[in-house]
């Protein structure tokens, strides 16, 4: 896998359209001014068990995994065809019985199943992206570090996400809302917070794709904003009270169309993407490349994580994103600070602007407490 390349997130040639409310969730259609015909995407339906990834002879990867996408792509950048939604069953073609759970193993967060179709799993190779983030633990054996840091690292590293079916309102406004013509994707925000990006190649592939946000992992951040937040605003439109022809009428009205699509894109979701993120190559087809990106870690910001497809120009094919609770990028900014500093203590918490003991602490209240050895880790409770 290449190195992590600093990047933004590009959605030239995607328009945003009128804005959708159900309650507390916002749905911003986007559109294709032309689809995009050499890549499509159809979904391999996996079931309720749980799946385990085989990452490699050492790694597991263990979530709840409902579904996989499948890409297609031609060479010559000639049109594709999705195969269409493939359910898999068990060997007798049954359910398995309720009182037990099966488990569903898959090879890799992307293989190629074909010569030109590779089946990956969406936001899971985001979501292992961060969970390996400095998963090999100490890169130096400094006398803080036990034993466990230095021949286990991380493992296991664990992180919680609730189903999209749990965020209160997205299900109804999912059933609800038309889906727009041409339209290749959505940003979904709760409580008027960016919650998640979705893009696909072609609207046929959206439309095939739409519900699958309801099976999507959501952060803890997004469902307490669902949980708790009220109705958010519709935003209406004003017109100038000396509109007096049709063209006059139209013309005002594509000035409003464009407001808001200014709105969206600069003001509600700049948190996405005004950023800058380190993409990392996972997998090369013909000429369109499937990354996943990790954000800079910014305290009390917005950060998300997420995985995208470009064409050689860099156009986004793909686009799926989950946002970060704070906890989560506490956590995440933390590991990249040791990392940083070679995992050294002192330097680190000069860094951080906090005492040897304080960050020992916050380590430990972070989750990370085991890799200290337990009488340092003793020494810094103690004051």
């Amino acid at each position: 896998m290449a190195a992590p390349e600093p990047a933004r997130l590009d959605l030239t040639g995607l328009t945003t359209r009128p804005a959708q409310v159900w309650g507390g969730v916002r749905l911003v259609p986007l559109t294709r001014d032309e689809p995009i015909t050499g890549l499509r995407l159809h979904a391999r339906a996996y079931g309720d068990e749980p799946g385990v990834v085989e990452l490699d002879r050492r790694t597991r990867y263990t979530s709840y995994i409902p579904h996989g996408f499948v890409a297609t792509w031609s060479d010559d950048d000639t049109p594709v065809a999705a195969y269409g939604t493939q359910l898999a069953q068990d060997a007798a073609g049954g359910r398995p019985p309720a009182r037990t759970v099966r488990l569903r193993t898959h090879r890799r967060m992307a293989r190629r199943v074909e010569r030109n179709r590779l089946r990956f799993l969406p936001l899971h190779l985001a979501v292992e992206g961060y969970l390996a983030l400095h998963f090999g633990g100490p890169e130096v054996v400094w006398d803080e570090w036990s034993q466990r840091a230095v021949r286990r690292g991380l493992s296991p590293r664990v992180e919680e996400a609730y189903l999209g079916a749990e965020v209160a309102g997205l299900a109804d406004a999912l059933k609800h809302f038309e889906i727009h013509p041409g339209q290749c994707g959505v940003l979904v925000h709760v409580a008027d917070a960016v919650a998640a990006a979705f893009v696909v190649p072609h609207p046929d592939d959206y439309r095939a794709l739409h519900a699958t946000l309801v099976q999507d992992l959501y952060g803890e951040l997004v469902h307490h904003y669902a949980t708790l937040a009220a109705p958010v605003p519709r935003f209406e439109v004003r017109l100038p009270d000396d509109v007096a022809t049709v063209a006059e009428l139209r013309a005002a009205a594509t000035r409003q169309q464009a407001e808001w699509a200014r709105f969206h894109d600069t003001t509600m979701a700049d948190g996405l993407l005004g950023q800058t993120y380190a993409m990392s190559r996972v997998y090369r087809m013909g000429d369109y490349t499937l990354s996943r990106f990790l954000p800079a870690f910014r305290l009390k910001q917005e950060n998300h994580i997420g995985e995208l497809i470009t064409d050689r120009n860099g156009r986004t094919a793909y686009l799926k994103t989950f946002r970060l609770s704070e906890a989560q990028v506490r956590r995440a900014h933390l590991l990249t600070t040791l990392a940083a500093h070679h995992w050294h203590l002192p330097t680190t918490a000069t860094a951080l602007g906090l005492t040897e003991p304080q960050l020992g602490l916050r380590l430990d209240s972070a989750g990370f407490g085991a890799l200290l050895r337990e009488d340092v880790l003793a020494r810094y409770r103690a004051g």
